[in-house]
């Protein structure tokens, strides 16, 4: 493990930022190499700039640097894809091809995430189970089912080991949310510190699937570190945390601040998280290579407030 060079794409978003630290803090900090299309806010001597849309550029960081895995986290999210969703399609499919290819040329192991985007309405919702129907209702949900199954046939066809988790929704205070469905999740707590009244696009009763970000990551690194042959799902794991709705997050946060207010709004993204399961079954990961969550939405909710209200405390003394 202390030999691998580790290359992150898309290394800026609310994700990537997360677990750039975190594989730094476990391989070193030269080892793991961070690119998006943007350069970060902070300086990093260890960020590239990189368009996951350039193989050459890829490859060549691939060659100079000794790549031995790459964790490809780059794409456009689920509302920000509805808005352009060609272009949503070319850069999630094609980035993918080329890390893929990339893998395929240089004998990397690859982390390529999917996500609940790939069920729709005629997945069962609740317990969804790990091989369920899969007629995803967005181009996001569309792109990642393909790359579920190129990711399957690459490493049938080639032997890349590429490994994929269904994050479902993500809520870390580490950085702000970058254009899905499930980011009220986030908002709605910073809108709690700051004692502002939420404008949720969601229903109150919409139940959405969500994971903490220490969870996400720590299942990211647990399903890498694995030994190749607990992976026995090769398109993506179904990945479970917990479940709740915009009633229940509110009621979570009234127990620490009472006054919090919320008014709904429900817009396009209504209609999107209808079409997603509101319960994951995750028995697969759990049995093959071990995979239980820590946080439930309490536990989440006193982290994300005690967090970000140090957070907002700094931006007042700046």
């Amino acid at each position: 493990m202390k030999n691998e060079t580790i290359l992150v794409t898309g290394a800026n978003g609310q994700i990537g930022t997360v677990l750039t630290q975190a594989l730094r803090e476990h391989y070193g900090e030269s080892r793991v190499i961070a690119t998006d299309i943007r350069a970060p806010q902070h300086d990093d001597p260890n960020f590239q700039t990189l368009d996951v849309l350039d193989q050459k550029a890829l490859m060549d960081i691939a060659k100079k640097r000794g790549l031995t895995q790459i964790y490809h986290l780059a794409a456009i999210l689920s509302a920000k894809g509805e808005q352009n969703p060609k272009w949503a399609w070319e850069v999630n499919m094609s980035g993918l091809f080329n890390v893929l290819e990339t893998a395929r040329e240089h004998k990397l192991r690859v982390f390529s995430p999917s996500s609940i985007a790939v069920y729709g309405g005629q997945t069962p919702k609740v317990n969804t189970p790990q091989h369920a129907v899969l007629q995803p209702e967005t181009v996001y949900g569309i792109s990642k089912v393909a790359g579920e199954h190129w990711s399957k046939y690459y490493f049938q066809k080639y032997g890349v080991d590429v490994r994929s988790v269904r994050y479902p929704g993500i809520v870390g205070y580490q950085s702000l949310p970058g254009g899905g469905t499930t980011d009220y999740a986030v908002d709605i707590y910073h809108y709690a510190v700051k004692e502002e009244a939420y404008p949720c696009f969601l229903a109150p009763d919409t139940r959405l699937p969500m994971m903490y970000m220490d969870d996400a990551i720590r299942a990211t690194l647990e399903i890498m570190q694995a030994p190749a042959e607990q992976i026995k799902v090769r398109t993506s794991y179904n990945l479970a945390g917990m479940s709740f709705t915009p009633a229940e997050i509110t009621a979570a946060i009234r127990k620490q601040r009472p006054g919090f207010d919320i008014d709904y709004e429900p817009d396009f993204r209504q209609q999107i998280a209808e079409s997603w399961p509101e319960s994951i079954d995750d028995s697969a990961a759990r049995t093959d290579w071990g995979w239980k969550p820590a946080f439930d939405l309490d536990a989440m909710t006193e982290q994300m407030l005690s967090h970000l209200e140090t957070y907002y405390q700094e931006q007042v003394n700046v």
